[in-house]
């Protein structure tokens, strides 16, 4: 089974939060915000050496918050795409009489740069087997055949094999070259071919690409996609195949239509190379995939109806086919089931006229597909086509209970302890600072609490913040109902915050001012708030991305 090991980016810092200002922020509100949150954190405002130390720390801070908002460049680049733009290399060329979206821009491009370097140290492989199994024997014994010594394994043979396997490597972001080959054998007799192929992105609305092979006589071929308007594309390829006795040409191009948010048409024209004309219509949606094709060849011409109903919330998908033509007709139905990330089964049952019963079982992970055909009866009988199907859903249950289930708990409750030790860690470093900030704000709320007093001004007697469920008819006192260890108390921060008996929080995450942490990551969040104003009991509780202004009137608490 696959193990996730995706890689949790911690939150960015807000600097606007942190400085307690809209985005919108004018120059002067963003200098008003920095003097006064650096007179809280400037270590010439304390005196104890440890605090002295820790204020430096919360000061640096400011003052990085502070350096980037105030810079018109900085401040573009840092709403644009975050901090990650302003730690990225070659920003020095990036003129600062630019526009926001010229930045932004910029900003893509040496984006690229880096990306067209890691991609160019890379390689994609892809890769294919394929096993043909003949089982006939189980089912069609002759009389004049049948061995009752003859045990279950000899019944079974391989028939042939087939290997595919392609390594692709990016030059650039426009160029790649993919080199792809393929080996196999059936009934005794091999065959192979080697492929090398370039492909040139010429501009965002086509490709071309150079195909080089040898196998059966070398081949090359010329292929090419072009949107020609938002709902017209077509592709398209002229393919030479040398023989020892002549040269072979093929052309085959495909027009695509549009025809509504969900559903295309295709028209295919194959000439030259096994001439055929082929139309198609696929409507796709999130619930089913349907696709009905006619196909007119000189080999062979059919009708085909294909329908996946697609289960999402089980990572599961049913399949079923319907095909008829001068070849004969089939009936197909599967399904393939979502077992992790990167891996799927697949199950699929083919009956048919002429060619009887057949399995076929299917493995994709990551970039490698196995499969599996097996040939149950060259005839449609009831045994092979009961079995076919009743088999592959007992072994799925089984496997699933006894192997599968088992290893998916044990993957989530380690993917469940590493996040947990690695929330721990952040928040743990953040509760520290937070400690910090509430320690160093500690006098200066002592001022702002004596000047409201004064004047019956705005006193935050109680501020929670975290996940904790605290009923509206039960806000009187009791706290029983409270999460203890997801909530803590902000009342120092939130008093500190109060100017001219006012308090405004923007819309952003409450976790990300001076003074707080988050106590509960990826879990809804609230600030509750308790405050006197005009020495009036006023309660609210807002959600944490909520802004808030206080007081106001609906806030305040009857107490008749």
């Amino acid at each position: 089974m696959d193990d996730d090991n995706d890689q949790d980016n911690p939150t960015e810092d807000d600097y606007y939060t942190f400085l307690n200002i809209p985005k919108n922020a004018t120059p002067d509100e963003i200098s008003n915000a920095y003097r006064r949150q650096s007179r809280l954190y400037h270590p010439d405002k304390h005196t104890d050496p440890l605090l002295k130390k820790e204020a430096e720390i919360l000061f640096n801070r400011t003052k990085k918050a502070y350096e980037v908002l105030r810079d018109p460049h900085k401040r573009a680049i840092y709403d644009s795409v975050g901090i990650r733009g302003l730690e990225i290399e070659g920003w020095e060329i990036v003129q600062r009489t630019k526009t926001p979206q010229e930045i932004r821009e910029e900003y893509e491009r040496l984006a690229r740069e880096i990306e067209e370097s890691r991609l160019q140290l890379h390689t994609n492989p892809k890769g294919s087997i394929t096993v043909n199994v003949n089982a006939t024997d189980l089912f069609n014994r002759y009389d004049n055949d049948y061995d009752d010594s003859r045990d279950l394994l000899s019944c079974i043979e391989v028939s042939g094999m087939s290997f595919t396997q392609s390594i692709e490597a990016p030059l650039t972001l426009r160029d790649t070259v993919t080199m792809y080959g393929e080996l196999g054998t059936q009934n005794g007799t091999g065959s192979g071919s080697i492929n090398v192929s370039a492909r040139r992105l010429v501009s965002s609305k086509g490709w071309m690409e150079l195909d080089v092979g040898a196998g059966n006589g070398p081949t090359v071929s010329v292929k090419g996609f072009r949107t020609l308007t938002r709902r017209l594309f077509c592709d398209g390829a002229m393919i030479l195949q040398f023989t020892s006795r002549e040269i072979r040409p093929g052309i085959i191009g495909t027009l695509a239509m549009q025809l509504d948010k969900n559903t295309v048409g295709y028209l295919t024209y194959r000439a030259g190379i096994q001439s055929a004309m082929t139309t198609m219509i696929v409507r796709d949606t999130s619930r089913s995939y349907t696709a009905f094709s006619i196909h007119l060849g000189i080999l062979q011409s059919f009708v085909s109806l294909n329908y996946t109903y697609k289960m999402e919330e089980k990572q599961m998908k049913l399949r079923g086919s319907i095909k008829a033509g001068t070849f004969g007709a089939l009936v197909e139905y599967g399904a393939e089931k979502k077992v992790s990330r990167h891996s799927s089964l697949a199950a699929a049952v083919r009956v048919g006229l002429p060619t009887g019963v057949t399995l076929r079982l299917k493995l994709n992970r990551a970039s490698q597909t196995y499969t599996f055909s097996i040939h149950l009866s060259d005839e449609i009988l009831p045994a092979p086509v009961f079995y076919a199907t009743v088999i592959p859903l007992i072994t799925w249950t089984i496997v699933k209970k006894v192997v599968i289930d088992p290893v998916v708990r044990e993957r989530e409750e380690r993917k469940k302890e590493k996040q947990k030790e690695m929330n721990k860690t952040r928040t743990m470093e953040k509760q520290k600072e937070a400690k910090i900030a509430t320690e160093l704000m500690k006098a200066t709320v002592s001022r702002i609490r004596a000047e409201e007093e004064a004047k019956k001004g705005l006193i935050i007697t109680k501020a929670l913040y975290g996940r904790f469920v605290y009923p509206q008819e039960e806000r009187s006192g009791s706290e029983e109902h409270l999460h203890r260890d997801e909530v803590i108390d902000v009342t120092i921060p939130l008093q500190c915050l109060v100017k001219d008996s006012r308090l405004v929080l923007h819309d952003a995450s409450k976790s990300q001012l001076p003074g707080f942490y988050d106590p509960c990551v990826e879990e809804e969040k609230q600030l509750l708030v308790q405050y006197l104003f005009r020495t009036q009991t006023h309660e609210c509780i807002i959600k944490d991305n909520a802004p808030l202004r206080i007081p106001l009137s609906s806030h305040l608490v009857n107490t008749t």
